[in-house]
Formats: structure tokens, sequence, C-alpha cells
């Protein structure tokens, strides 16, 4: 896991190097192991290591064949490196190192723009091909790895985190009024390619983009499953799929170890982090760090959810830290974790997230959790009614259940500048979920959630949060022949049980019943989620900051209604309308947008 960051100049000058090193710098959190730098005329190269796999100074970046021709910065992991080492030195390829980044280098140089077809794991990768004077930039299929891009004129800069590009300088930090609408209306979340900033712009998941030396560039989407039956499963039952969706866990869980340091694990006790306890104790784990926290009740809604984690902690005898955290902890966690937000998150578990990571931090450097198993196994209320719902219902029922204003309502809450003719929010949920493929209403939501809104909410909350920190978190659920089994499993095994119903009848060869059918639990943080005490404070005074009045994101009226009567703040999924105004603009002026 590391930090990347370039610059690529189609206009004969040469690339800025202190643009890209102010990059690199501003993501020394992400990489504190190492930095280097590299430059090829019209490309500048910048790298912040975390060491995971081959410690040594050969597995540094960016990494050069100078023999291939090829120089690459990357972030993340590639799981099935030592099989793809194999093969390709079975194909006439040499290696100088033992690590998975130069064989990603030379994949690409078997494989040329396919390479990206052969790995299994998480990545973004930024690659200069010399030869033909070619910048690679790609993503990996579920968006686990994330890539920033500014893009002028002449010029292309990209890395790991928004705040990096901001270091660089000379950026459109204008708030981008469709951004603001899709933040408004789903819970913070701006899918990709859009940013809340016009001037910055995320690659997809999935997705490999190739720049030319003189500026032009196409993009592909390499992966992207159908849901649909398919006609190898005919004929599968309960037990045959229950037994497919296992044997796929499990060797998602075994790839997630590979690894030259010891592998812990997040477990908040609910069902998908106990599994992954369960399964690595199956595959012979010994004594696992496991690690889970818990804030002050409030109002009578319990701040943890030690009961269940210890219970698991106990079952598999792993070695488990409890991280207990009082009110007075959180106002300054919550200023940290908004500096450490590449984008404004507005859930409220972020803060959580990013408090336990850093205590992980100071015993593992790697660790599995559970993120993407609702979005994958239709885990949310929501997902139930929806077996009810005709295919072309779809977009009605989704935005009736998961959209926290409708248009008209978002026009009363922004500012005369940020109000929009056309519901781009409704408009672009629509266009997803009616196109071609996905055979039930559910089918195609389940597609929504997992490709557009995941990549944006939990698992851009984990990365943000845990490489704050230097911490490399991997996640099973959102394995790429998981996931591919997922979509074709017919949905009635999947709502099954409330939701996620293979997946529990997987669970109960191995987890406590107790643990299984317990009442779906969150990260629970009740002062951030009702927005009182200290919190209310901090919200209160960003919203009437006067970088707040400049900026008139938001109707004066609208934030007054809100800050008297907190009722009203309330909004779909549990999330709370007033902390999604007041975390945005504590997140802009925190990272000095103007």
């Amino acid at each position: 896991m590391c930090g990347i960051s370039g610059e690529a100049r189609f206009d004969a000058t040469a690339p800025d190097a202190d643009a890209v090193t102010r990059m690199a710098e501003a993501m020394r959190s992400r990489g504190p192991d190492g930095e280097g730098l590299w430059s090829d005329g019209w490309v500048t190269l910048g790298h912040r290591r975390l060491t995971v796999i081959d410690l040594s100074e050969a597995g540094g970046q960016p990494m050069v064949r100078e023999d291939l021709g090829l120089a690459l910065v990357f972030n993340g992991c590639v799981y099935n490196y030592p099989e793809l080492r194999e093969e390709l030195r079975a194909a006439g390829h040499t290696f100088h190192s033992t690590s998975d980044t130069e064989v990603i280098l030379v994949a690409y140089a078997q494989w040329g723009e396919d390479f990206v077809d052969h790995l299994v794991g998480m990545f973004a990768v930024g690659l200069v091909d010399r030869a033909r004077r070619r910048l690679v930039l790609a993503r990996d299929r579920l968006g686990i790895k994330p890539l920033y891009l500014a893009e002028k004129p002449g010029r292309l800069r990209f890395a790991s985190t928004l705040p990096a590009l901001l270091a660089a300088g000379d950026v459109d930090t204008r708030v981008d009024p469709v951004a603001l609408h899709h933040y408004l209306s789903w819970h913070s979340i701006v899918p990709a390619p859009r940013t809340i900033l016009r001037g910055i712009h995320k690659l997809p998941p999935a997705t490999v983009r190739v720049v030319e030396a003189d500026g032009r560039s196409r993009e592909r989407v390499y992966w992207r499953p159908e849901y649909v039956r398919d006609p190898a499963h005919a004929g599968w039952d309960a037990h045959d799929w229950r037994a497919a969706v296992g044997d796929a866990l499990r060797t998602a869980v075994r790839r997630r170890l590979v690894a030259d340091v010891p592998v812990g694990v997040l477990l908040s006790g609910g069902l998908d982090s106990s599994m992954i306890v369960a399964l690595l104790a199956e595959a012979g784990q010994e004594h696992l760090r496991t690690f889970s926290i818990g804030f002050d009740s409030r109002g009578g809604e319990s701040g943890d959810e030690f009961h269940y984690s210890d219970l698991v902690a106990r079952a598999y005898d792993t070695d488990h830290q409890r991280i207990q955290l009082a009110d007075d902890d959180l106002v300054p966690a919550v200023r940290r974790t908004i500096e450490a937000m590449t984008e404004p998150m507005g859930s409220h578990d972020v803060v959580a997230f990013h408090l336990l990571s850093e205590q992980v931090a100071r015993h593992v450097k790697v660790a599995q959790s559970g993120q993407g198993a609702d979005e994958v196994f239709a885990g949310y209320g929501y997902h139930q009614p929806l077996t009810r719902v005709p295919r072309d219902g779809a977009a009605d029922a989704f935005a009736g259940a998961f959209f926290d204003r409708d248009h008209a309502e978002l026009n009363r809450v922004v500012g005369p500048a940020y109000v929009m003719d056309s519901d781009a929010s409704r408009d672009l949920v629509a266009a997803d979920l009616a196109a071609p493929g996905a055979d039930t209403a559910l089918d195609a939501v389940l597609r929504l959630d997992t490709h557009l809104m995941l990549p944006d909410d939990p698992v851009k909350r984990v990365d943000s949060m845990s490489m704050a920190w230097g911490l490399e978190v991997r996640t099973p659920f959102l394995d790429q022949d998981l996931v591919t089994l997922a979509a074709a499993c017919p949905p009635e095994h999947k709502v099954a049980q409330g939701g996620k119903g293979v997946l529990k009848e997987v669970a109960r060869q191995v987890l406590p019943a107790e643990v299984i059918d317990r009442p779906k639990g969150y990260f629970p943080v009740p002062a951030l989620r009702n927005v009182d005490g200290p919190v209310r404070d901090l919200v209160t005074e960003a919203l009437r900051a006067p970088a707040a009045r400049d900026r008139a994101l938001f109707r004066p009226e609208y934030v007054d209604a809100l800050l008297t009567d907190p009722e009203q703040a309330q909004a779909a999924a549990g999330s709370n309308k007033l902390w999604q105004l007041g975390l945005l603009e504590l997140w802009l002026q925190t990272h000095g947008v103007h």
C-alpha cells in the first residue's frame, strides 16, 4: 500500500518535479517507509512506500526496468503475484525482486494493456511505456484503491488522494453543482468520475486509461458482471449456492494473507468481520490479532458491540484488543479525521474507522475487514422489498428508500448559484438501473450499489482512514471472483433470512448462532449520529464561519431551521442532514478550499 503521484506534459515543457514532490509529501502517511522520484522528459512519477511485500530496496518505487522500457508507480496489492511470476518466468521473463510491483511491470510487457485482466487484487497504477511514449493509468475492479486526476490544457496530474493534488497547486477548486446534488442526495456519496471540486476527477473503477504523449487519451472498462443468471448454474439449489459461496469466500480470505508482515482483522462483532476471523482460523491461522472499538452510550443507544466481538475472540482464541473511547476524545478526533478525508464523507462511522486505524497501526501493517458484504449480498433493509418490485420500477423503489432529499427539497437547501434545473441524481440512478443486464429490480440495485455507490462510500472511507496511519486494509467480500459469483446468484438466496441469507448459511458452519442471528449492527457513534454536544458546536461554527457565508452553498434559512430543530435533520439510512452540511464545510475549510 502506498501513495502514488505524477505529472505528464503535452506541450513540450518539462513536468513540474517540485509539484510531484509536494503531492508525494502530502501522502507521507500512506507510505512512511520510503520515497522516490523518477522522470522521463514528459512524465515525472512520485511515490511514498509502505513496505508489505519484498521489504528490501529491490521493491522500491518508482520501479524502472530499462530492459523493458517501462517505469511504474503502484498502490495496492496483487494477491496472485506469486502465481503470475511463475507464469511469466515460464514465458521467458526474468525478475530482480520478489515484489508484486515488478510482476505488474512484467505483466504489461507480456500482455500490454490487457495486463489488468490477469491481476487479482486491489490496485491503482501509473505506468510509463517509454518506447510507445504512453502513460497507462488503471484502477482495480471494485475501486478499492483510489486514483484522482487534475487536467488542464497541456498537462495531466494524478495522485492517490485529492488533497495531494491540492498540494500541487493550480486546481479549479470551485464546488461542482452536480457533485453537490449527488452529495446531498446520497449520504455524501459522489460517484466517479466526479468529485466535489470541478477541477479534480476520479478514474472510475475497472477502467484503463491510455494517455499519449500528445495528450490524446482513451478509456475502456475491462470488467463488469452482468447480474443475470448463468446457465452453468442451472439446477443449483440452496445447498449448491452455499457451497460455492463458501468456497469462494475461503479463497478470498486466504488470498489476502499474502504479505511479508503479520495480518490482523478489524473485528466489529458483526457477521461479516466475524466470518473472516472464523475462516482464517479454519485455514490454520493461530492467535490472530483482532481489534474492536467502542464509544460512550447516549440516550439509551449503545456505543459499542463488544459483547459480540468478545464472543468471537473467545471462540477462536484471538489476541483481541478492545479500544474504548469517551466523548471527550471525539471532537479532536473529528478534526483529525476531516484532515485525513480524501473527500468529504458524511457517514458517522468514518471517525470510528480513523480512531480504530490509529490503534491497529501500532500493532500490524495489514488487516482484513468486512466491508462490501451488504452491497454484494443484499444486506440492507431496502433490499428486501425490491424482490416484489417489477424490473422497470427499480428507480422509484431505490429513490424512495435511499435518497436523503428529493430534487425539490434539494433546491430549497442549496444557495441560488447551485440550483439545478434537472434532477441530476435521479437521472444518473435511473440510467444505471435501466442499463442492459440485471434480470430483476434487485439485481439492478445490487449492481448500482456495488459498482457505483460502494467505491465512494465504505470503500473510500476505509482506504482514507486506514492509510492515514499507514495501515493496509484488505476486503475479502470484494474479491472479484466472489463478486462475480454473487452477481449470478438468484436474488432469493441473498434476501433470505432478512438479508445475506446465503452468507448466513455459510456462517452457520463456522460461527456461533448468536452472532449470525443478532440484529444488524453498525459502527455506533451516538454523538455524531445525533449531532449533539461539542459536535453540534463544531458544526455550528463551521456553517456560520465567514468562509461558509462567502461560499453560500446553503440557504441560511435552511441551516437555521436545522440548527433550531435537530429532529428535522434525520435522513435516510440513519444519516443526519445537519452533519452532512457541517461536514462539507468543515472539509472545505480544513483543506483550504476557497
